[in-house]
This record gives C-alpha cells, sequence and structure tokens, in this order.
C-alpha cells in the first residue's frame, strides 16, 4: 500500500500533466493520491473543472485513487481559514497548507494558522516545528508531513521527533514535481526512517495514518 497526498502537475509548478502524473503514481503502485497544485484564492474553480475530467478518465482504467486538492501556498496567515474554506467550496476533496520550510520565505503564523483551521488537512513541510504546533496538531484532525522533497526534508528529524512526543498524526508524501520525485514503498519507508520514525511506527505513519487521512476525504 502506497499513499501520497501532495503531488503536483502543469496546472501550477510541476512537470506532467494530471493523467502523466496518475499514470507514473500508479506504475509505481500507488494505492490512492491527491493532485495538490500550488494556489492561492483565485481559478479554483476553473482548475477542479480541468482535474475533474483527467481524474475520472484515469481512474476509470487504472487501479488508483486520485482525489482533487490544493496547496494554500504563501498566504498572509490571516487568510488561510477564507481560502480553506473557498477551496472546500470549489470542490477540493483535500487542502494542504504549504507550512513554513526553512528554504523559503514563507510568513511566519502559517503553520499555526492552518493547525487551527477545520478545513486544512495536512501541514506540508512545517519547517521548525514547534512543540506548540506539535500539540495542536495532536488535539485535532491535520497531519503534519514528513516530506520526501530536497530542500523542504531538512526539518523532518525535527518535525519527527515533536510529532512524536505531542502524538500528533504524521505521514510520508512526495512534494512530487518531476517524475522521479514521486514515491515507491521501498521510499517511503527509507524517508520514514531517515526522518527519525521507529520500526515500531513505521505502519501507522505508512499505512494506518494514510488510511484515516483517506477516510477523512471519502467522507
Amino acid at each position: 500500500m502506497l499513499y501520497d497526498f501532495h503531488c503536483h502537475t502543469y496546472l501550477s509548478d510541476g512537470e506532467l500533466s494530471p493523467v502523466e502524473l496518475i499514470r507514473t503514481a500508479s506504475i509505481n503502485g500507488y494505492t490512492a493520491m491527491a493532485i495538490t497544485d500550488h494556489a492561492g484564492m483565485g481559478f479554483l474553480e476553473d482548475r477542479f473543472r480541468e482535474l475533474r475530467r483527467d481524474i475520472q478518465i484515469a481512474t476509470k482504467y487504472w487501479p488508483i485513487e486520485v482525489f482533487m486538492g490544493v496547496e494554500l501556498t504563501h498566504l498572509p496567515p490571516e487568510a488561510i481559514t477564507e481560502a480553506a474554506r473557498s477551496a472546500k467550496s470549489a470542490g477540493a476533496h483535500l487542502v494542504v497548507v504549504h507550512g513554513e520550510t526553512m528554504v523559503e520565505p514563507v510568513p511566519a503564523g502559517t503553520n499555526l494558522a492552518a493547525l487551527r483551521c477545520a478545513d486544512v488537512d495536512v501541514l506540508g513541510h512545517p519547517g521548525l516545528l514547534t512543540a506548540e504546533e506539535a500539540a495542536i496538531a495532536a488535539g485535532r484532525t491535520v497531519f503534519i508531513e514528513i516530506s520526501a522533497r530536497r530542500g523542504h526534508s531538512l526539518s523532518n528529524g525535527l518535525v519527527t521527533r515533536e510529532c512524536l512526543k505531542a502524538g500528533a498524526r504524521l505521514i510520508v508524501d512526495s512534494d512530487g514535481h518531476r517524475p522521479d520525485d514521486l514515491l515507491t514503498e521501498d521510499k517511503a519507508r527509507r524517508v520514514a526512517l531517515g526522518a527519525g520514525v521507529p520500526e515500531s511506527q513505521l505502519q501507522a505513519v505508512l499505512i494506518e495514518n494514510p488510511q484515516l487521512l483517506l477516510s477523512r476525504i471519502r467522507s
């Protein structure tokens, strides 16, 4: 079983079309995935209209479950609640917030705003996640990402440590922009281990937590 809830196409800054991305993921053995192109507040309905048709065709013939999502990127923290609500209203099954990664100038306060928003499902690459932020995540239904993407993965060890201490739910995502960014079962396992996930927690991080998120999306 292989899950990935953070991937990009050429609808934002990825290299592949939606169908090409889904096909590549299917070959890699994905069970389920979400396409989460970058967005602010504009063009959501037009983007989902195009994406919906490609997903319907691809999943009709290939054994993979695909969901429409969005990654809310570089927004003022005060706008995240409104943007996440708008994305869900426009048709998003999943909302990822572009967290306070160490390699981009994300506004301070983004992590907290995302974690406090009922319409946010995943906090992506949260950077120097604090104990307070991990505790908030543990008390809510926001999943915290261990990122397989270069640069964003620099703080994976700290993110894992704080989430395990607080009891927050971790998942591994590719943040894939290119075909070779996508996960395989072995790559996902190695990313989790490299981030400091103990062997005893691999089942939860790689299978159980993604399945919990999947159940939430389906409902």
